[in-house]
């Protein structure tokens, strides 16, 4: 008797993990991204093969260049980067000497550019979200667009389900660590050195970075004394 497989339901996740990127240079444009504040996750070399990680502040997907790592042609990328607030990410990287073009809208709405004058100086004049933009280069000319989104439209994000058992695990590690603190510190608050070390955990930091960043903000913002 022949029997039916039935295809499983609900929703495999696919995160986007890695956007791959074409530069000339590697070390210049590891350079240029590390002058944007941006985390080094990888710089591994073997013969004639590069590969260099890289992740914008608090993002979920990372860039990967380097050498033999994709075909595309140097300069062919364009990619975007989301904000709350387009003035502030401007005012950013002006500082970090990067040549950042002035706030910009589209003329037909986002990403449109068809017509001869797609792009209109200033914002989007009714401060929609979405809505306004800035825009630079990387050393290729691969080119960044920076979109502000201070409000995300309704079914825009994933509503993220806790792995209680990651969560134990991490709350089980802060606690050794805290512990070490509590041990040379005067009596405090534990749940003010789990918050700075729980958010430096959970933005990528490794647990003696975590603690680190914990200790410098129970001295220098709570100024709780040694023993």
């Amino acid at each position: 008797m022949e029997t039916t497989k039935m295809a499983k339901t609900g929703t495999v996740d696919m995160k986007l993990e890695v956007i791959l990127l074409s530069v000339s240079d590697v070390d210049r444009s590891k350079a240029f991204y590390q002058n944007l504040g941006w985390r080094l996750d990888a710089d591994f070399a073997a013969d004639d093969f590069r590969v260099m990680q890289m992740t914008p502040p608090n993002s979920g997907t990372s860039v990967i260049f380097g050498t033999g790592v994709t075909k595309a042609k140097p300069g062919s990328a364009d990619l975007v980067l989301a904000v709350k607030d387009i003035n502030d990410a401007r005012d950013d990287l002006i500082a970090r000497g990067v040549n950042v073009s002035e706030v910009f809208h589209y003329a037909a709405g986002p990403f449109n550019n068809t017509g001869e004058a797609p792009r209109v100086s200033g914002r989007d004049p009714e401060g929609r979200s979405y809505f306004s933009f800035v825009s630079f280069e990387d050393p290729d000319g691969n080119e960044w667009l920076v979109q502000e989104i201070p409000t995300r439209l309704p079914g825009r994000e994933w509503v993220q389900t806790a792995d209680v058992a990651s969560l134990a695990e991490l709350l089980h590690e802060t606690e050794q660590h805290h512990g070490q603190y509590e041990s040379t510190h005067a009596k405090h608050n534990w749940w003010d050195w789990y918050a700075p070390y729980l958010n430096a955990r959970q933005n990528g930091s490794v647990a003696e970075e975590a603690s680190a960043v914990a200790d410098r903000y129970m001295d220098e913002v709570l100024h709780v004394p040694s023993r």
